[in-house]
């Protein structure tokens, strides 16, 4: 069940990575490029930007499942991948048309950003760390249901 749960926080952690951060990071830029930078636009991306790292931050210490952090990490790995191996492939992906919502083109066009730049690479080797590590598969010593066990009387233990 534990790895069920795993699976659903790596979907959501995926799509805060995608979404929040490729929005993030396009607001970020957009307003690094304006004449007077600063105010409400760039504070609310920096927002952004931190709950997304906080999210991140919380599925690789977690200790729900590995797969909370694999399953981010397939995602901005393999797309990685296909960027390095067929450059138009990987970007046609990310929708650019004018029918999209402006917030999803804006999400998009902050991805290609991060995925030019390598960040989803770095991202998704950090992210793929903990799935690595033996303990994180095994069940926590707490988690096992032992019996309870009397003991005789007269004994010490």
């Amino acid at each position: 069940m534990r790895h069920f749960a795993g699976l659903l926080i790596g979907l959501v952690a995926t799509a805060a990575l995608l979404g929040g951060g490729g929005w993030a990071v396009q607001q970020a830029l957009g307003n690094a490029a304006a004449s007077p930078a600063g105010g409400q636009k760039l504070w609310i991306a920096l927002g952004a930007m931190a709950a997304v790292g906080l999210i991140v931050g919380l599925v690789v210490a977690g200790r729900v499942s590995p797969l909370a952090t694999f399953v981010p990490s397939l995602v901005l790995l393999a797309w990685t991948v296909v960027y390095a191996l067929d450059m138009n492939r990987a970007l046609s992906f990310i929708p650019d048309q004018p029918s999209v919502n402006g917030i999803i083109r804006d999400a998009g066009f902050g991805d290609k950003t991060l995925l030019t730049t390598g960040v989803f690479a770095l991202l998704g080797v950090a992210l793929f760390i903990p799935v690595l590590i033996p303990s994180r598969w095994a069940r926590g010593r707490y988690d096992v249901d032992e019996e309870y066990e009397a003991t005789p009387e007269g004994s010490y233990y």
